[in-house]
């Protein structure tokens, strides 16, 4: 069967790989010049399944309240007049109950060890480099509220398999050296040792190099512009191409479009209750060997995950609902600076950082969106938030799965909107 992949990031280039995998043809259209040059471009690098804790619990309504008047705020809302931000908003507040958040929990880590198991298997069989390093994520609290609301949540990880272990600041310094210039300050910590990092936008280069030498096609600085439908099956996808329109035609289409995927998919009635979450990053050189970090880190009370890239630092997060646009906001840049350097004055040379931002396609729940739709030809793999890189691998597989009239090796309620 011939395949067209919609999307060359990280999700769109497992999907191409785990198809062809199966013996399908497979074609792979994207806007950009390479693979992973959008939200995969510069994120966190953390594998983590213990980050399962959705944004929408019983403690995010009055956090968003807080945050509304600050500007460098980890979670900022900025009200427009645009249905699909209430529409989300609206969604995310119906899914702030205790009940709600434990399933999604539990979505999120069955997803997240399934997908991390995938990687390993596929960075083994084709020996992948891309600076991954299997030390573990550890999640430390500077606000004893903060750790106190992680327990419960740690506990049902727990239960599900997710060796998440809470810990003391003692054993969180014991476990990284990095934090001793905060660990009179660190009221707590968590620590999941199977938990990985590693740079997404290398992965995702060197599996498109290897999806193309299996026979891939991918059909780059190409923009995707509607559909060819009849009835509730599509016939192709229109394209534009150094200003040549053209329709690519398939048996079938899977929609991995990341933010985009909502607005493409209203051409065909469909309704993805996805919102662009815009996030930053920074990527620093290292400073100090002896004071930079090797583990993982995640920085709850700010929303930071910390990853160490070969030389480089790299610190991600926050988030701001405010449309599609990518522009900068320094002052969420600087808000990341300021606190890595609080935390670890000499690990990075901080004044040479590197600000990026991208799109992270965000779901109410968390939980993406997987399966395929009620057009006959149509999948989805698209809605991963923030764990894009951490559950990829999985859901590309199990879509796989899903292409061929299998069922997945994972409990996860799939997609069928």
């Amino acid at each position: 069967m011939h395949i067209l992949v919609l999307g060359a990031g990280v999700v769109g280039t497992t999907t191409a790989w785990f198809l062809q995998k199966q013996g399908h043809q497979v074609t792979v259209v994207d806007r950009q010049s390479q693979a992973g040059l959008e939200t995969s471009y510069a994120n966190g690098g953390q594998i983590s399944v213990s980050h399962a804790e959705p944004w929408a619990n019983p403690s995010a309504p009055l956090k968003v309240l807080k945050w509304l008047t600050k500007a460098d705020a980890p979670l900022l809302f900025r009200p427009r007049l645009d249905p699909a931000q209430w529409r989300w908003a609206l969604s995310f507040l119906s899914e702030c109950t205790a009940s709600k958040a434990a399933h999604n929990i539990r979505q999120m880590v069955n997803l997240g060890t399934y997908s991390r198991t995938q990687l390993q298997a596929l960075r083994k069989e084709l020996g992948l480099e891309y600076d991954h390093l299997e030390k573990g994520i550890l999640h430390f609290y500077t606000n004893p509220e903060e750790f106190d609301g992680a327990i419960e949540p740690t506990r049902i990880m727990q239960d599900l398999g997710c060796d998440r272990q809470i810990i003391d600041a003692k054993r969180a310094v014991e476990l990284e050296p990095a934090l001793n210039p905060i660990k009179h300050r660190i009221a707590g910590a968590t620590y999941t040792s199977e938990d990985e990092s590693g740079d997404a936008r290398k992965f995702t280069q060197a599996l498109a190099k290897r999806c193309q030498e299996a026979g891939v096609e991918f059909r780059y600085n190409t923009d995707i512009v509607g559909f060819d439908q009849a009835g509730e099956r599509l016939l192709g996808v229109q394209i534009l191409n150094a200003g040549h329109h053209e329709t690519l035609r398939a048996d079938s289409y899977v929609l991995c479009l990341g933010s985009f995927s909502a607005i493409l998919a209203r051409q065909l009635g469909l309704s993805l209750n996805i919102y662009p979450a815009k996030g930053y990053s920074i990527t620093v050189p290292v400073k100090n060997e002896e004071a930079a970090f090797n583990v993982s880190l995640t920085d709850d009370e700010y929303k930071l995950v910390y990853s160490r890239l070969g030389d480089r630092l790299r610190v991600a997060g926050t988030a701001e609902l405010n449309g599609y646009s990518r522009q900068l906001n320094l002052t969420r840049c600087r808000a990341i600076v300021r606190r890595t350097a609080e935390v670890m004055p000499e690990a990075g040379d901080w004044d040479k950082a590197e600000f990026w931002t991208g799109l992270r396609p965000t779901t109410p729940s968390n939980v993406p969106y997987i399966g395929k739709s009620h057009f006959a030809n149509l999948y989805l793999n698209t809605g991963h938030g923030t764990l894009g890189w951490t559950h990829s691998c999985g859901s590309a597989a199990a879509l796989a799965d899903i292409v061929d009239g299998r069922t997945p090796e994972v409990d996860f309620t799939f997609a069928g909107v």
